[in-house]
């Protein structure tokens, strides 16, 4: 890992052990408008659809929390935007997901087997009948700065990783991430990481969660420490991050 412009008042983030829990993301691409414009007729069916499904998914024994998030901001702007453009020509997905259902399971080995769940397979099929895009992982809980809880109120943020190498991405979390709680007041995180055999789109998925945009938004538009610190050593290690803000549907 190349690291540059060390910031002398970023420390390293409060992580804790990540939980043993494992986690199957399905993110899905549906309207072709602006996220933040209001969600086509269509759309709106299939998450009504979708909440149903995964309310019935949490009866299952071995899941412990299915939800479902509707997007409405992406913030790839300005460098960050840059550097997707360029990760892009090398093949890189672009992460347009205006729809994430999140479920979170006993272990990683019963969070692959929600699969073949018939519940969960109604829900990917109506998913897949009007999305334009449908991505699908099932992840290790590979860095944790804190639970993530869905609270009604609250911002959400998954942050879609790519690196031409993947064994750059938790060392540059590791170094960056005291930034985000030194600066943007964040307490909670979880860096999910595919497990052995699932697609690789993206080689980290970071989630986590704010009370209020006001708390973290400014320091990513305006902070220059974000471009010269943050911003700058994922630039040095070819990575680019795709954050997508999302609330509870």
């Amino acid at each position: 890992m190349k690291t540059v412009n060390n910031h002398p008042q970023v420390g390293q983030a409060p992580e804790v052990a990540p939980a043993p829990t494992g986690n199957l993301l399905l993110a899905a691409e549906m309207d072709r408008r602006p996220m933040f414009l209001p969600g086509s007729r269509a759309k709106k069916g299939i998450i009504s659809d979708v909440k149903h499904l995964a309310a019935e998914l949490e009866e299952h024994e071995s899941v412990l929390r299915a939800t479902v998030f509707e997007g409405f901001a992406h913030l790839a702007f300005g460098i960050n935007h840059r550097l997707m453009r360029k990760a892009a020509a090398s093949g890189a997905e672009r992460a347009r997901f205006d729809l994430v259902v999140l479920i979170e399971a006993e272990t990683p080995a019963t969070a692959r087997h929600v699969r073949e769940n018939p519940v969960y397979q109604r829900l990917v099929r109506s998913v897949d009948e009007s999305a334009r895009r449908v991505f699908t992982v099932a992840a290790l809980n590979a860095r944790s700065m804190g639970e993530v809880v869905p609270h009604d109120r609250g911002v959400f943020l998954f942050n879609y990783f790519y690196a031409e190498d993947d064994a750059e991405l938790i060392p540059v979390w590791d170094y960056t991430a005291g930034w985000w709680h030194a600066n943007a007041n964040l307490d909670n995180s979880r860096v999910m990481a595919p497990m052995e055999g699932e697609r690789r789109d993206f080689g980290i998925i970071n989630h986590c969660r704010w009370d209020r945009l006001r708390e973290f938004v400014p320091h990513m538009a305006f902070r220059p420490s974000f471009r010269r610190f943050v911003l700058a050593n994922f630039t040095a290690s070819n990575i680019s991050a795709q954050p997508t803000l999302y609330r509870l549907a």
